[in-house]
Formats: C-alpha cells, sequence, structure tokens
C-alpha cells in the first residue's frame, strides 16, 4: 500500500503528467473519440515538456546576464518577462500551478453562475501564469501542498473574476459592446490607463489617434518575436559593453568576441519565449475548448474574457502609441530606481507591447490622443513600480533575474504575499473575507439594480457604439 501511495505521489510530483490528466479529463468530458482523446493528452503532455525546454533557454540566456548587469551597474537587474519566470517556476512547483490553475477555473465558473459577475476568463496563457505566481508564492512561505492548491485556487478565481469586471466599463467604451470582456492580467494597468485618460486626456475626444498616418516603415513593431530580439539585443549590447570586453570574454563568453556573444544571448532568449509561447500553446489548445463548453452550459448569460487583442482593431494606431509612451514610461521609470539605488527593473518588451497598446486603446477612447498617451505612460510606470513589491515574496525564484511583470501580478502578489508573511491564517483570512465581499456585494447590487446584468449601465457605456464600426469578429 506504502508503495502504491508513493507511486501515486511521484505521478502528480511531475507537472506534465497533471498537465496531461487535465487535458485527459476535458477531452473526456467533451466525449471525444478515442483517437482525439489520446492524440489531445500526448499533445498536452508533450506541449508542457516543450515549455520547459524553452525556459531552459531562457534562463540560459539571463543567467549570463544578470551577472554582466550586476558586474556593469553594482545591483540587480531583473526583466519583467512572464514566460521567462513562468518557466523557471513550473521547473519547481508545476504540479501545484497546475492544480490551481485548473480548479482556479472552477472557482471562476461557479462565481459566474452565482454572483453579477458574468466573466468566463478564456485568456488560458496568463491565467496560468497567474497560478504559476500564487503557486511559487504559497509554497515558498510555507504552506503544504494540498494548503496551496486549496487557497490558491480561491485565490486564482477571485482575480479571474475580479479583474474583468473593473476594466469592463472601459471595454464598453472602446467596442460599444458589453457582450464581450477582457481577460489579461494586465487588468489593473489598462483599467488605470483609462482612468488617467479620462481625467487628464481630451475631454471632448477632438483628437484620436486613428486621425494620425502611422509610417509603414514602423510595421514591424506589431511583431512580437522580433521585438524582443531586436530589443534585448540593444539592451545586451549597451550591457556588454559597459562591462567591458575583458570582462564578458574572460568570465561569460569562454573568449568569444563579447559583441557577438552579445546577440547570440539576446537571440537565444528570443528564441526561448518563442518556444514557451509554443508550449503554452500546444497545453491549452486541449484544456480550454472543455472548460468554455462546461461554462457555456452553466453560465448561459456569462460574458467570455478574452486577451487583449480583442481590443487592437478598434484603434491600430492607439496600439503603437500606447507600446512606445509605456515603454518610455518603463525607461523614466528605471531611471528612478537607478537615483534609489534599488533592484532595477529593466523594461520588458512585451509587457509593454501588451498591457502598453491596451491602456493606448482605452485612454484614446477616454481621452483622445492625449488620453492615450498619458493612459499608456502611467500604465509603463505602474509596471515598472509594482514588479518590485513581488520580489520579496518568490523565495529562490525571486533571484533568477526575472519576475513577473503585468500590473495584475503585482497588485495580486503583494496582497496574497504580504498575508502569507503574516501566516497562513492571514492568507486564509484574505481569501475568505474577499470572496464573501464579492458575493454580499453582487446580492446587494442585484436587490437595487433587479433589471440590469452585470454592469451594462453604467455611463460609460450607455452610448459607447453609436456612430462606430463594429470590428469585434474581424
Amino acid at each position: 500500500m506504502n508503495g502504491f501511495l508513493k507511486s501515486l505521489l511521484d505521478v502528480f510530483k511531475e507537472p506534465s503528467v497533471v498537465i496531461g490528466l487535465i487535458a485527459l479529463l476535458g477531452l473526456l468530458l467533451q466525449r471525444k473519440s478515442l483517437s482525439d482523446t489520446v492524440k489531445g493528452t500526448v499533445k498536452a503532455f508533450v506541449g508542457f515538456l516543450v515549455l520547459a525546454a524553452g525556459a531552459a533557454v531562457v534562463s540560459g540566456a539571463l543567467t549570463p546576464f544578470g551577472d554582466m548587469f550586476q558586474h556593469a551597474f553594482g545591483v540587480q537587474g531583473v526583466v519583467p518577462n512572464n514566460e521567462a519566470i513562468v518557466g523557471e517556476v513550473l521547473t519547481e512547483f508545476g504540479s501545484q500551478a497546475a492544480l490551481i490553475f485548473f480548479f482556479g477555473m472552477v472557482v471562476n465558473v461557479l462565481l459566474a453562475r452565482f454572483t453579477r459577475l458574468k466573466f468566463i476568463y478564456l485568456s488560458g496563457h496568463v491565467a496560468l501564469y497567474l497560478a504559476a505566481m500564487i503557486a511559487v508564492i504559497l509554497m515558498a512561505n510555507g504552506f503544504a501542498t494540498w494548503e496551496a492548491v486549496l487557497w490558491g485556487s480561491l485565490a486564482q478565481g477571485l482575480i479571474t473574476t475580479l479583474s474583468p469586471a473593473l476594466v469592463q466599463p472601459w471595454v464598453r467604451r472602446v467596442t460599444g459592446r458589453d457582450e464581450v470582456a477582457l481577460g489579461h492580467t494586465g487588468g489593473v494597468g489598462i483599467w488605470f490607463g483609462g482612468l488617467v485618460g479620462k481625467v487628464l486626456g481630451d475631454a471632448r475626444k477632438s483628437k484620436s489617434t486613428e486621425d494620425l498616418k502611422i509610417p509603414q516603415g514602423l510595421g514591424f513593431l506589431r511583431d512580437t518575436t522580433v521585438v524582443i530580439a531586436t530589443s534585448m539585443g540593444v539592451i545586451y549590447l549597451l550591457v556588454t559593453l559597459i562591462a567591458g570586453a575583458g570582462y564578458v570574454e574572460s568570465h561569460l563568453s569562454g573568449g568569444q568576441w563579447y559583441l557577438i556573444w552579445a546577440v547570440m544571448q539576446a537571440g537565444k532568449f528570443a528564441a526561448g519565449v518563442f518556444v514557451i509561447l509554443a508550449g503554452v500553446r500546444a497545453v491549452l489548445a486541449e484544456i480550454l475548448p472543455a472548460f468554455k463548453g462546461i461554462s457555456e452550459k452553466l453560465v448561459p448569460a456569462a460574458k467570455p474574457a478574452l486577451d487583449v487583442p480583442i481590443l487592437f482593431t478598434f484603434a491600430p494606431n492607439a496600439v503603437l502609441i500606447g507600446f512606445l509612451a509605456s515603454f518610455v514610461g518603463g525607461l523614466l521609470g528605471m531611471g528612478l530606481l537607478v537615483g534609489l539605488g534599488t533592484t532595477i527593473i529593466i523594461p520588458g518588451v512585451v509587457a509593454h507591447f501588451m498591457t502598453g497598446a491596451a491602456a493606448g486603446v482605452v485612454g484614446n477612447a477616454t481621452g483622445g490622443r492625449r488620453g492615450a498617451v498619458l493612459g499608456a505612460f502611467a500604465n509603463g510606470l505602474l509596471i515598472t513600480f509594482l514588479p518590485l513589491l513581488v520580489l520579496p515574496f518568490l523565495g529562490n525564484v525571486g533571484m533568477k533575474n526575472s519576475t513577473f511583470s503585468d500590473a495584475d501580478f503585482g497588485v495580486a502578489g503583494f496582497l496574497v504575499g504580504g498575508a502569507a508573511q503574516w501566516g497562513k491564517f492571514a492568507v486564509i483570512g484574505l481569501v475568505l473575507v474577499s470572496l464573501a465581499a464579492v458575493v454580499a456585494g453582487s446580492a446587494l447590487a442585484g436587490r437595487r439594480r433587479p433589471a440590469t446584468v452585470s454592469g451594462t449601465a453604467d455611463e460609460d457605456g450607455a452610448d459607447a457604439g453609436h456612430g462606430r464600426e463594429n470590428t469585434l469578429t474581424k
């Protein structure tokens, strides 16, 4: 009996096996054929192994970069990149993260079913990243696996329900509809960008970003892989030049010419991120369809919360302007951190591209061109300083020269991590109080406005679609 239990425990210690079993369960619930079930299970299993392989490549590129940065500036330099840090986390806490991810989806569906927050979080990749952050915080702060899975799943479900609800007024203003929501871990930053655009932007919205002519030569900035490779190449080269050829060639490159070494390390980083994304897509392609089908049956009035590109077609110019403004905010924030002498958060290109672009789109909707620039700039500052709040709670993973990038990670990580340092009961109290507040608040809202559906009748969404072509389905 003990041998059987040990074997079972060994099975669940392998995150790739846990992912495969979750995919198998989803495929069985969909009543797929034997052929499709075997194929989907194996693809999910192998997809996680692909993800782990990409994580090793990213780690191999970041480790010497961290050493070189510390030698050049005398401080630790951290690159906020979700794929890089998640790859590190999943190699150590992959089973816990996979279970939090799965049961967190269940909690999200239940909250949508029994409250007025009818948002089903379908951006599976960032939900998996969020689960990884929760797992490492709880496990690094003394939680047993079952405790981390239980309370982590409840926290995950709460976050993935509340984040779309927070941004929904701006989504209605951008799209002119209330049938879809935004599901992304940049929710807090995007909401803040819309708020800044509304307060500091052009109240009349007389000048839109879409009236501008953007040079076609900047089109490459919309390709994420190209942007990562190019920007990391510039960063690596700058730090390499400051560190000096002597140090790099004697301590890091094994005698290889230091400039070509820097270019190769940047390329490896971009390649590793590309491989991680391929693994994530392979895993989620087998898990999400089952979740979506089940949620649609249980919550007929639900709104799907989708990734940030759903907003991009409404203001393509704002996408590019938002990315650039957010990145400038990140550079300014990095300069401030240099002056403060703290850990340096190097602007993460992916985070500034995805969340900065979305903040630019909502900022344009709330405050015109000025709103797009200022809203995205505010997002850039936010995702530069928030990662600092999470680093102390990540244990050994926090020393890997990478961290979580988006604003939701910063806010949720700080709350959960801060509570975890007070003790297990503080985390339990935080989760239960938050859960009770969501349920009670929903019930009170239902009594006050019994005729409305979740979040459909606020001033921001009343006439947002007037005169605008709907491009959601393009």
